[in-house]
């Protein structure tokens, strides 16, 4: 499951003498969080995805759409699923460029969505515009409840990964270390 790979992944090595440890297991560290990261990553933008639909649904809703017009929620996917900048962080002051992803590739994880499934799947979003106000409501508190967990969980990645990437930089810059090459045997 996702959220035990991340933990896994945020206890992997020492946090607090990474100064000690083997060069190739700070790069092995890295190189793992940065793949759960991955796919945490991909989950997060799925969340958005549906929640985004379900959104949509109550907005279209409470401007006097009809509740059963599947057709024109379906016209709407391609401005509700676009890219956009996401807000910008409490004090950040503008948009939150984030992170790229490392792959636009779904990860090959087949139970990475379970937890969002349970919430709603890919099938019920079909059937959004049938769903009654208050499950609608409910789906859009689950979802954003789910995303904020993720992203929370995703952010200590980011600490993580951050504070790895920061050891390797000290090293090359000390000439400890250089890029690519691994200690002697």
């Amino acid at each position: 499951m996702w959220s035990d790979e991340v933990e896994q992944a945020l206890a992997a090595g020492p946090s607090d003498d990474l100064a000690a440890a083997e060069l190739d297991n700070v790069r092995s560290w890295r190189a793992a969080c940065q793949a759960v990261e991955a796919k945490v990553s991909f989950l997060r933008r799925m969340i958005q995805g549906r929640l985004d639909i379900v959104t949509a649904e109550r907005r279209r809703r409470a401007e006097g759409g009809n509740a059963t017009d599947l057709a024109s929620l379906v016209d709407e996917l391609p401005r509700i699923l676009a890219d956009r900048p996401a807000p910008a962080a409490p004090g950040a002051g503008g948009v939150n460029p984030g992170r790229l992803p490392t792959s636009l590739m779904p990860p090959d994880d087949d139970s990475l969505t379970v937890d969002l499934d349970a919430i709603v799947d890919p099938a019920s979003l079909g059937t959004v515009v049938d769903l009654p106000d208050e499950r609608l409501d409910e789906l859009d508190a689950r979802l954003s409840a789910f995303e904020a967990e993720v992203s929370r969980r995703r952010k200590a990645l980011f600490g993580r990964i951050d504070q790895l990437a920061a050891e390797l930089a000290r090293r090359y810059r000390t000439g400890e270390a250089t890029v690519g090459a691994s200690p002697p045997a």
